[in-house]
């Protein structure tokens, strides 16, 4: 590989839970994602990504104000959302809140913009879900724009229009974003149109199946006649001291969130052998620190990609166990991948 690949970590603040099973409270689990991202910036992640959601399950709906919080604790660790719903977001404030975590982070901060995969955000702030596809179409253009450029004239249907306003405070550097692509081809050109870095959010079947995306994000960018901007994945898994330690911690709260998520789906409750087929061969990165590392570089050789993004906590993990894993993965797993793909 001629170009390093970056390691980050990816929570959305699943609400964590005590040695006997009970739930920890909202406040608990925040306090928790700073200090995971103490300990992910203390032994070698790149990058921590906080989701944002607005249900119990979840403890993040503010993730700038978590990330903050990471920044003033942290030193080397880039932060940033793993995604902001900008679908009920307004650009010029989220254009506000970054470029002023950019500055008390001293540069650290990024945007990982999203649909998101949960529709609460829409009742809560008001807006009507017919309007799915213009808001984050029309949303997504005014904050490329803002990020591009100084002054911004704008106009569309789903806020007030610019006239040539400046947003403040200015950025002493462009604010780095990336586009979440969940899977459609719709969605990777809309990446290049905006110029902006891809993120794939892989998080269940073989990685493979993503290569025609990677291929039609190459060649739209040879169209438009510039080189092709980075291209990350995000998927779940966790590392533990041994491949039977690892799927043993980590299989319970993983079922718990898929069954409750799956409830309001239609999906039938996760079974223990679906989850070992994902493991041996899907998109869960669950084992010991060398199992896991094989697996990401095939992933990172398979699809040439520049960053990958362990998404670490799933369901109701005890902090312990969190903590555990973002060090061995810090610790172990990234410097086994670099070798391996040196």
């Amino acid at each position: 590989m001629t170009n390093p690949i970056e390691f980050g970590l990816d929570t959305f603040g699943d609400v964590t839970a005590n040695a006997d099973g009970t739930p920890q409270s909202h406040a608990e689990t925040l306090r928790n994602v700073v200090a995971e991202a103490v300990v992910a910036d203390q032994t070698g992640a790149d990058f921590i990504g906080i989701g944002e959601h607005h249900r119990a399950d979840f403890a993040v709906s503010a993730p700038e104000i978590v990330m903050a919080a990471i920044a003033a604790k942290t030193t080397r660790l880039r932060i940033g959302t793993a995604v902001t719903v900008l679908s009920s977001d307004d650009p010029v404030r989220l254009f506000q809140r970054f470029a002023t975590l950019d500055a008390l982070s001293d540069g650290r901060a990024e945007l990982i913009l999203g649909r998101g995969s949960f529709t609460e955000s829409f009742p809560l702030f008001g807006f009507a879900m017919r309007d799915y596809e213009v808001l984050f179409e029309e949303k997504l253009d005014l904050l490329t724009r803002l990020l591009r450029d100084e002054k911004v004239i704008w106009h569309g249907r789903t806020r007030a229009e610019l006239k040539g306003q400046v947003v403040y405070p200015r950025p002493e550097r462009p604010l780095k974003a990336w586009i979440g692509v969940g899977g459609s081809p719709e969605s990777v050109l809309r990446a290049v149109s905006h110029g902006l870095p891809m993120m794939l959010a892989i998080i269940g079947g073989d990685p493979g199946r993503f290569k025609p995306y990677v291929d039609l994000y190459h060649q739209a960018w040879e169209q438009v006649g510039t080189p092709s901007l980075p291209i990350g994945v995000h998927s779940p898994g966790h590392v533990g001291p041994t491949d039977t330690e690892a799927r043993e911690r980590f299989w319970p709260g993983y079922k718990a969130m898929h069954d409750l998520i799956g409830g309001s789906r239609g999906w039938a409750p996760l079974q223990i052998r679906d989850f070992e087929r994902e493991i041996e061969h899907g998109s869960l990165y669950v084992g010991s620190p060398e199992t896991v590392a094989k697996k990401i570089a095939a992933t990172v050789r398979k699809l040439g990609v520049q960053r990958f993004d362990l998404k670490y906590s799933a369901g109701p993990q005890q902090p312990g166990v969190l903590l555990d894993g973002i060090e061995l993965y810090g610790t172990k797993v990234i410097p086994m991948v670099r070798d391996m793909l040196a």
